[in-house]
């Protein structure tokens, strides 16, 4: 009985530090996105961002889907590579929100915000 106790109490412990972890990486990820797009808004080129400077890495894009910033993908139009993820991420607003979508097969969870512009900046992590 004391072993079932413990072992409940053990898979309690280790899934609330398991939502505290990715709750602060959440509040990092928006503290990123938020952080380009003030940067963005105040004049600088995006060119500027090199998206694996942040963790997770952080992307931007056009609203016709191209993206300027990305590891893999800039200068390509997520609309023609995933459609699927482009509509999703297209639904940015200049507040910020979280958007679910699956991307090669895992889903992923990203925080995105529309920059005065139009720009779409985001950053997520992966289940």
């Amino acid at each position: 009985m004391k072993k079932l106790f413990f072992g409940f109490v053990t898979l309690f412990l280790v899934s609330c530090m398991v939502s505290l972890t990715l709750a602060a990486d959440k509040q990092e990820i928006k503290n990123n996105v938020d952080s380009i797009v003030e940067a963005l808004n105040h004049g600088d080129s995006p060119e500027k961002i090199n998206p694996n400077d942040y963790s997770p890495y952080v992307f931007i894009m056009q609203q016709d889907g191209k993206l300027l910033v990305h590891p893999e993908l800039a200068g390509k139009s997520l609309k023609e590579v995933a459609e699927p993820v482009y509509d999703a991420l297209s639904n940015s607003n200049h507040d910020g929100i979280w958007v679910d979508y699956v991307w090669k097969e895992q889903q992923k969870h990203s925080y995105v915000r529309t920059t005065q512009n139009g720009l779409i900046v985001g950053s997520g992590y992966t289940e």
